[in-house]
């Protein structure tokens, strides 16, 4: 596929090979793009801002509604790319796609209500007399960088807010699974003028750091690893940022949980698109008294994992991204079964695929929990009792989301008052999202929020226009 830049499809010479990790067959080649095709970019993207800022709250919502239906119609196909660039099972990438409608509609509904507020100036000292407001006005161009695990629901979740808040925007898909994302870009450019969204492929080491140090962007919206979110940090200078990087997600669970649905939990969380998902279950917390009934369930429903191929719906356990992840994962393992941490079932690489596993006798020092692993791996700590499971749950460079297990809601609140993340759900997992919630983490997990509605808020500014009434 071609880049899309001012409305125009471009190339270059020099291709990235997309491949399924399932086969390593080539789906396609990307056009590896440098400095002066980002600033053609981002060009584009400023010479079009007034066109989209001209536009009614009203007409924005409806061109979003226009590419909701557009993309219902393509639900199967988008979801057949997803698996065969990603590697995740159908019925995830079905998922995902349901979402990512959900997120669009989200956007569309957003739009019309991107409110100001009146401020009582005669509030403060010398104010009587005086009538202020304020509005929320688009910051300009937003660069989305966007990950390979979720790629079409995570740009949507950058792109569709900064549209409906009448940004222009620029993408910078992921090198490994552009072409859903490249697909639903064009959808978004039959409805809106040239310019408003454009597509650049290549290398973050050049386009990236170039669209992130321009002057001419006015904010970069990043999800991603730690390492490169602090890089854009430091490279960024005054404007605008949102990082979601890393999480360490722990969910703990407590001698009085329902055991059944812990388990369901821990299934759910830990092995979802292979384990690659930033607020996916990386650490499992369990008190003494019931880790052994605990971790028997476990292996229990893990057995019945179906690990094959991607396609089949009957797979619930596809490919990691690559061969090369699979076989990092696979070193982090050996390197904890070496000090002394136990595999119960899994535990084996093919490929791109490595198997469900579960892990016992881990120590919060092994590098397999102390940093995030990007695996279907399900690591489990013993733990005395709740007040050992925070200081575990919070001994992380981390802070995404949490869950915890347990019918003591004494316990719950202690719980969730006191560990450390940007969100913490009782008796359900730390995967759990729903798309208009406030999304984005504390400590090394990010700066920002995502969802809609936050979102908007963080790619907008605030005016106050005040009226001297005296």
């Amino acid at each position: 596929m071609d880049m899309l830049i001012g409305g125009k499809h471009i190339s270059s010479e020099d291709k990235i090979e997309v491949i399924n990790p399932y086969n390593d067959d080539v789906i396609d080649t990307i056009p590896i793009a440098h400095r002066q095709t980002a600033q053609l970019a981002i060009e584009e993207a400023n010479k079009a801002k007034t066109s989209l800022t001209e536009m009614s709250a009203f007409k924005i919502s409806n061109k979003l509604y226009n590419v909701v239906s557009k993309l219902k119609d393509k639900r199967e196909e988008f979801a057949e790319s997803l698996t065969l660039e990603v590697g995740k099972p159908i019925n995830e990438s079905l998922v995902e796609l349901d979402r990512s409608i959900e997120t669009l509609k989200l956007a569309a509904e957003e739009a019309k209500r991107i409110y100001g507020e009146s401020i009582p100036l005669d509030a403060g000292l010398n104010g009587k007399g005086f009538f202020a407001f304020t509005q929320k006005i688009p910051l300009g161009v937003v660069c989305a960088i966007t990950p390979f695990n979720y790629p079409l629901n995570l740009t949507i979740h950058k792109i569709a807010p900064a549209i409906a808040c009448k940004n222009t925007v620029i993408v910078k898909p992921p090198t490994e699974a552009p072409l859903t994302v490249m697909k639903f870009c064009e959808l978004l450019n039959e409805e809106f003028p040239d310019g408003v969204v454009n597509v650049i492929t290549g290398y973050g080491s050049e386009i990236g750091d170039y669209l992130v140090c321009s002057s001419d962007v006015d904010k970069i919206s990043f999800t991603g690893s730690v390492t490169t979110g602090l890089m854009i940090s430091q490279k960024a200078g005054m404007k605008k940022v949102t990082l979601e990087l890393g999480g360490n997600d722990p969910m703990i669970v407590l001698n009085d949980a329902d055991i059944d649905k812990a388990v369901k939990g821990v299934i759910n969380g830990a092995f979802l698109n292979a384990g690659q998902v930033c607020m996916g279950v990386k650490r499992i917390i369990v008190e003494e008294d019931i880790a052994d009934i605990f971790v028997e369930k476990l292996i229990n429903e893990t057995q019945k994992i179906i690990m094959g191929n991607p396609s089949d719906t009957k797979t619930t356990l596809g490919t990691l991204i690559s061969k090369k992840a699979a076989i990092q994962v696979e070193e982090t393992v050996n390197n904890a079964c070496k000090s002394g941490a136990k595999i119960l079932i899994g535990g084996e690489r093919d490929g791109a695929f490595y198997q469900a596993t579960v892990i016992d006798n881990v120590t919060p020092d092994m590098d397999l929990v102390k940093n995030e692993t990007f695996g279907p791996i399900a690591p489990i700590i013993h733990v005395h009792d709740v007040d050992e499971a925070i200081q575990v749950a919070n001994a992380t460079e981390y802070g995404l989301q949490a869950g915890v297990f347990t019918n003591d809601y004494a316990k719950a609140m202690k719980c969730a008052n006191q560990i450390e993340a940007g969100t913490v759900f009782i008796n359900k997992q730390s995967t759990f999202r729903t798309d208009n919630m406030p999304f984005g983490g504390f400590k090394n997990s990010g700066v920002g929020k995502e969802g809609i509605k936050y979102a908007v808020d963080e790619m907008t500014k605030t005016k106050l226009i005040g009226l001297n009434l005296r």
